[in-house]
């Protein structure tokens, strides 16, 4: 118990690594978790420190041992089958994550959620602030970021300062989470209409099966933040079904919006930056991970849920 309880010493929050693996074996090996690499004359092994670690995307070629899954499952690290990229296998899936079941997790947090889940204008009134939040996360990052800036991203433009405040306006008026997905879409076009623009690929459409790099990245940005807020949620105990704003139906909808807490603040003007310097993938997502812990994205992620799975003035 004394070595599962040092493996957690790190809160998910705070931990530093997501690893996203392709063509290597995960195996167990001396008390370690490593990954194998096949090549022509010898083999390579890389170690992967589980107790500093919150995601693991096991993407085409890959294979785990069963021994290997269990010091995983002990250290509480999320594991994630998904196809090259990070991107689901077949169109329209979800990655399918293997949750740890090694520990009882905290009731006070699911709990708190499900105490206002079932009555439908608290569930609207917890999206409305989800989605405050995000704008605010969005103007803090943009204004903090002098990466953004040398790349002519600025809050303060007033194209977005225009579209912000517009939405921000709009955020309490309305009368259903329907009418909220509509409002929320309007931005996220507004958005991607001036990335786009600051970029130079003016010809931008969002399409989810596109090939071209700008999609391609916004999708692969789309599933590491997917793996940040099912962590969260995993850790706080909330089950994926509970969402606020993504329908009572799709699965794992509260994933989507917890996401939505930091995609458009560091996912879409990324993806549109490496899209334009013909990044490579892994390029990418390494520039993405570094912008998530320089943020603190998961715990700006934490934080959001924990407030709203503990407050008490819903109407």
């Amino acid at each position: 118990m004394e070595q599962l309880s040092d493996l957690k010493a790190i809160l998910h929050s705070k931990r530093a690594n997501i690893y996203y693996l392709e063509k290597c074996r995960v195996m167990q090996k001396d008390g370690r978790v490593l990954y194998l690499t096949e090549a022509k004359d010898q083999n390579y092994y890389w170690n992967i420190p589980i107790a500093n670690t919150t995601v693991i995307m096991l993407g085409t070629g890959t294979s785990i041992t069963q021994a290997a899954m269990r010091m995983l499952a002990s250290a509480g690290v999320l594991v994630g089958f998904c196809g090259g990229g990070g991107s689901p296998l077949f169109s329209g899936s979800e990655v399918e994550w293997l949750t740890p079941q090694s520990e009882y997790r905290p009731t006070d947090y699911v709990q708190g959620w499900l105490s206002f889940w079932f009555d439908e204008n608290k569930r609207l009134a917890v999206a409305q602030t989800f989605q405050q939040a995000r704008i605010a996360y969005l103007q803090r990052v943009w204004e903090k970021d002098r990466d953004l800036k040398a790349e002519n991203f600025f809050a303060d433009d007033k194209d977005i300062s225009t579209a912000l405040d517009g939405y921000a306006q709009q955020i309490p008026a309305t009368q259903k989470v329907g009418e909220l997905l509509l409002k929320e879409a309007a931005l996220t076009k507004q958005l991607y209409r001036y990335a786009a623009k600051t970029t130079k690929l003016g010809n931008f459409v969002r399409e989810r099966e596109a090939t071209d790099l700008a999609n391609g990245f916004l999708n692969h940005g789309n599933y590491l933040a997917y793996g940040l807020a099912a962590t969260t949620l995993w850790v706080l105990g909330i089950p994926h079904g509970f969402a606020v704003m993504h329908g009572k139906t799709r699965r794992g909808a509260l994933v989507f919006d917890v996401a939505d807490l930091i995609k458009d603040a560091i996912v879409l003007p990324w993806a549109f930056i490496s899209a334009k310097e013909k990044a490579t993938e892994q390029e990418f997502r390494q520039q993405l991970l570094q912008k998530f812990t320089e943020h603190k994205a998961l715990d700006f992620m934490f934080e959001q849920v924990k407030q709203q799975a503990l407050r008490e003035d819903l109407p």
